[in-house]
């Protein structure tokens, strides 16, 4: 990286935190934010992933560390807090990509089936950004990136308790957006379409609906994780200064479509 680019998009010297960094968009952003320079935490359930992520950036000569953690309570959101700057610091960086996604037909969404999505996908993020906003703001620098969803916009295959919950971390982004204005600190949001990832193993079954997403977009298929790498390492560095309260959308067109 030259020395123009590196003053603009290097994370050298920079901690990240990516809850659901071991698959899907989630791992493509901690793929990309390691190769970038910053020292990553994978946070996620299955530790044999999490393990294996964290190997995979190792061998690649990036610092990368595994913690294992539970975002389904409040307990658990609570521990990863605890923990997450153990390995590298505090972090400067937390992506918060980790999300349940239930969709059982609207009208027989259970209350449990309320609490978990909420928990995990709005109630996690709010927890982990209350945590280490704070601290980004007394150092001057602190990134906060959301992964939103198209059905935080629009209703469509069920959008059920997960297109709710993505309208709350929209709406979380323009709060902590106003809430550390003016010192360093900023939140934004990506917006996918639909992406080929196993939270979306479900729907990928059917291959019609497959097809009929992908129709959907100006590009003609639908997204994959290395699609966000870019705009990640935009919005955790120090280029996105100027840019926070955003939702960005990465998604093919599907949204202007």
């Amino acid at each position: 990286m030259n020395a123009y680019l590196a003053d603009l998009f290097s994370l050298a010297g920079r901690t990240a935190v990516v809850t659901g960094g071991s698959s899907g968009i989630g791992r493509g952003i901690a793929t990309a934010l390691a190769r970038a320079g910053a020292a990553v935490v994978i946070v996620a359930r299955g530790e044999e992933r999490v393990a294996e992520t964290v190997h995979e950036l190792t061998e690649a000569g990036c610092r990368a560390a595994a913690l294992p953690g539970d975002l389904s309570t409040r307990a658990g959101i609570h521990a990863v807090a605890d923990a997450a700057a153990g390995p590298f610091g505090e972090p400067d960086i937390v992506v918060h990509s980790a999300g349940i996604n239930i969709r059982p037909s609207f009208t027989e969404i259970t209350e449990d089936d309320w609490d978990a999505t909420m928990t995990v996908n709005a109630l996690a993020p709010f927890l982990l950004g209350q945590r280490f906003a704070p601290g980004m703001a007394e150092r001057g620098f602190g990134r906060l990136i959301h992964i939103s969803s198209q059905q935080a916009h629009r209703a469509f295959v069920q959008s059920g308790v997960y297109g709710v919950s993505k309208g709350a971390i929209e709406s979380l982004v323009r709060s902590e957006a106003e809430a550390w204005g003016g010192t360093g600190v900023t939140s934004n949001a990506l917006v996918p379409g639909f992406v080929l990832t196993p939270l979306n193993a479900r729907l990928q079954q059917d291959p019609q609906k497959v097809a009929e997403l992908a129709a959907r977009t100006m590009i003609g298929r639908n997204g994959l994780p290395e699609d966000f790498a870019g705009a990640a390492v935009f919005l955790a560095s120090p280029s996105s200064a100027y840019v926070t309260g955003q939702h960005l959308f990465i998604d093919g067109g599907m949204s202007v479509h």
